[in-house]
């Protein structure tokens, strides 16, 4: 019996966010098999780092390639390769004993993840009526991020209980799963179009690539993932459970507890977000400041604890890192509206690359912080940690600067072309625009990047 077309697109939906939920198990792995690795590897903090650095080096010059491919092939066949790549990837992850072997693995997960994040969101715009797509991309991403609870629960289990061969081994048959169950279900649109890859010329990719980065909307998009995402990232994939466990001194329990609550705390705050995108998309830049915001006060109260932080305020971390994952779909929200369609793979795939650049640096130099603390041992302390973590604020004061200039310019850009302009956020708040009703999209008011086409929906 054929299922109705609201039906058939939350059953597409689905089987497209079981993908995402186990890309992201395969990619948040490694940090719960931290203190493993370096035994089975003997490896110091420094060489580990480099393995979930080259895996988001990877993921990050992948970003771009992807969103071309994207563009052009449609997301079924991105899915179910990334699916069967990150699969090969654990699977040589569980068998071998050299750095080597797992350099490799972690390259081919890095790049089965590039291909699965951007391909599942493209679907919710083809599926689904534009007023939904804000809060559908908020639980794409963050319903996604149930895979962190998979790693930091079922797998930092098997990890303890059978052993790394078996942990490794059953993620990698997840991945072959979810890669089947795609290429059964997964449909590129209603239609069930997929893109035939039909020839376009080098001029014509690398002019969607140029026009969709000279775009300062792109770049606002861009910069805002960049400043949310990594905190959230370098502490769920790589220095969360090593800090809380070897820094903190929590068990491995408390810690897994912790990275569970992260992870919740995203899911409950993603569709609020979502809301608020919707009802004000001309103060989207703001919710972006305030997640900022409250990652910088959570690490500094944490840092300037002396000694070790109690649990609550341990749990107030998590709970402020828990908000970065929802701040960077925003990021995807200025790709969608500042861009026509046909060149919104290639956007997003823009998007998708500050987040996770800024991650990778932030996790090289936090591991060799650590190693010139500790001269390259894994007996790190309190004190060795608050130092290595305190390197994210340079991180993010470089993205809240990208991100105010790139404002500045999209607004200006806005008003030159369409004569549309920002009232001032004192204004809104004296009229109650920001608490009360919802902002109209009129001319003279800035939707901070709504595109033509959108309005005209």
């Amino acid at each position: 019996m054929a299922l109705r077309p609201e039906a058939r697109a939350w059953a597409v939906w689905g089987v497209g966010l079981s993908a995402y939920v186990v890309a992201v198990l395969h990619r948040t792995s490694l940090g719960v098999a931290g203190l493993d690795a370096q035994a089975r590897f003997q490896a110091g903090a420094g060489a580990l780092a480099s393995f979930a650095v080259l895996q988001l080096l990877v993921y990050a010059a992948l970003q771009v390639p992807v969103g071309v491919l994207l563009d052009r092939f449609g997301s079924l066949r991105l899915v179910v390769s990334g699916a069967l790549l990150m699969a090969a990837g654990q699977a040589l992850m569980a068998v071998t004993h050299d750095m080597t072997g797992a350099v490799v693995a972690r390259v081919l997960v890095g790049a089965g993840d590039a291909m699965t994040f951007i391909s599942v969101l493209r679907l919710v715009p083809q599926w689904f009526p534009t007023r939904r797509v804000p809060v559908l991309t908020q639980l794409t991403g963050l319903m996604g991020q149930a895979g962190q609870v998979l790693s930091a629960v079922p797998l930092a289990a098997l990890l303890a209980g059978r052993g790394w061969s078996t942990a490794f081994g059953a993620a990698a048959g997840a991945g072959v799963f979810v890669g089947l169950v795609a290429l059964a279900a997964l449909h590129d649109s209603p239609q069930r179009r997929v893109s035939s890859g039909a020839a376009m010329t080098p001029r014509q990719l690398g002019a969607d690539l140029v026009t969709a980065w000279r775009h300062p909307g792109t770049r606002l998009g861009l910069w805002t993932h960049f400043s949310t995402q990594f905190t959230g990232t370098v502490f769920a994939l790589m220095w969360g459970y090593p800090f809380l466990v070897a820094g903190e001194g929590l068990s491995r329990s408390q810690a897994s507890a912790l990275l569970t609550v992260f992870v919740l705390t995203g899911m409950a705050a993603g569709p609020v977000i979502g809301v608020l995108v919707q009802r004000h998309p001309m103060r989207r830049s703001w919710l972006v400041l305030g997640v900022i915001g409250a990652n910088a006060l959570a690490w500094a109260l944490v840092l300037a604890w002396p000694g070790r932080a109690p649990l609550p305020l341990l749990v107030l971390l998590v709970l402020a890192l828990g908000l970065g994952g929802p701040g960077s779909m925003i990021g995807f929200e200025f790709a969608r509206t500042f861009n026509p369609p046909n060149r919104l793979g290639t956007a997003t795939g823009i998007v998708n690359v500050g987040g996770f650049v800024a991650s990778l640096v932030t996790i090289l130099l936090v591991g060799l912080v650590l190693d010139a603390r500790t001269g390259g041992r894994a007996g790190y302390g309190i004190d060795d940690f608050k130092l290595a973590m305190s390197v994210q604020y340079l991180i993010g004061g470089l993205g809240v600067v990208g991100i105010l200039r790139t404002r500045r310019l999209a607004r200006q850009r806005l008003a030159d072309e369409q004569g549309l302009v920002v009232r001032p956020m004192r204004e809104v708040l004296a009229d109650r625009g920001w608490f009360g009703r919802r902002e109209t999209l009129t001319r003279g008011d800035n939707p901070e990047g709504t595109h033509p086409k959108e309005r005209a929906r």
